[in-house]
C-alpha cells in the first residue's frame, strides 16, 4: 500500500514538473547541403480566444555541418532574440514571425520550448490553441519551398487541455521530447526511494 501511494504521489509530481515542454529537432538537410536558402519559424494564437503561451527556439546550431546563417533577421510581433542565440515569442499579436537567410549544411538541429499558463494551467474557457511552424526554402526570398512541397517542415499545436501535439511534414526531420532536468532527478529519486521502501519490506518479511 506504502509503495502504490508513494508512486501516485510521484506521478502527480511528474505532471506538475512537466512545464516547459522541450522537443529537440534535427533535420537531415544533406540533400540541399550548400543551398543558400532561408528559414521560418512562427507561433502564432488561433482565431477565437487564445490563452497566453509563449516559446523558445534554443541551442541553434551553426558551422560547417549545421549550416550558417546569411544576413540579418526579420522579426514580425511579439519576438525578441536573434539565432544562433536564444529566440522568444510570445502569442500576444495575430502573427509572430522570424525569417532569415541561411546556408544549408548537413544538419540543421534546434530545440524549441513551449511553456506558459496555456501549458501549465488551461483555463477551460478557451476556444482556440496556440500553433508554432517551421518551414524552409531554398532561396533567399522565401518563396520556393525546401525539401517538401510547401516549406513547411512540421508544425506543434498547443491544445486547449495544456498537451500538445507535433505533425511532421518531412521525412527528414526528426522530432524527440526532451526530459526536464527536474523530471530525471524525480525519477531518480522515486527509483532510490521504492528501492529503499522494497528492501525494509523484504527485511521485514524475513
Amino acid at each position: 500500500m506504502k509503495l502504490l501511494l508513494t508512486v501516485l504521489l510521484l506521478c502527480g509530481a511528474w505532471k506538475a514538473l512537466a512545464q516547459p515542454i522541450t522537443y529537440d529537432v534535427s533535420v537531415n538537410t544533406s540533400s540541399i547541403a550548400g543551398t543558400n536558402g532561408s528559414l521560418d519559424f512562427n507561433f502564432n494564437p488561433g482565431p477565437l480566444v487564445t490563452q497566453a503561451a509563449s516559446l523558445q527556439i534554443l541551442g541553434f546550431a551553426t558551422g560547417p555541418t549545421d549550416g550558417t546563417l546569411a544576413g540579418g533577421p526579420t522579426l514580425t510581433g511579439d519576438i525578441t532574440g536573434a539565432l544562433p542565440g536564444t529566440l522568444t515569442f510570445d502569442n500576444g499579436t495575430g502573427f509572430n514571425d522570424y525569417f532569415e537567410g541561411f546556408t544549408y549544411g548537413k544538419n540543421l538541429l534546434f530545440d524549441v520550448s513551449l511553456y506558459g499558463p496555456a501549458l501549465s494551467s488551461p483555463n477551460g474557457t478557451s476556444t482556440s490553441g496556440s500553433t508554432f511552424a517551421f518551414s524552409m526554402f531554398s532561396n533567399a526570398a522565401g518563396t520556393i519551398p525546401a525539401l517538401t512541397t510547401d516549406g513547411f517542415a512540421f508544425k506543434v499545436d498547443v491544445n486547449l487541455d495544456g498537451t500538445t501535439t507535433v505533425t511532421n511534414f518531412a521525412s527528414q526531420t526528426t522530432i524527440g521530447v526532451v526530459p526536464e532536468p527536474s523530471t530525471l532527478a524525480l525519477l531518480g529519486t522515486a527509483i532510490v526511494l521504492l528501492g529503499t521502501l522494497r528492501f525494509r519490506q523484504q527485511r521485514v518479511d524475513q
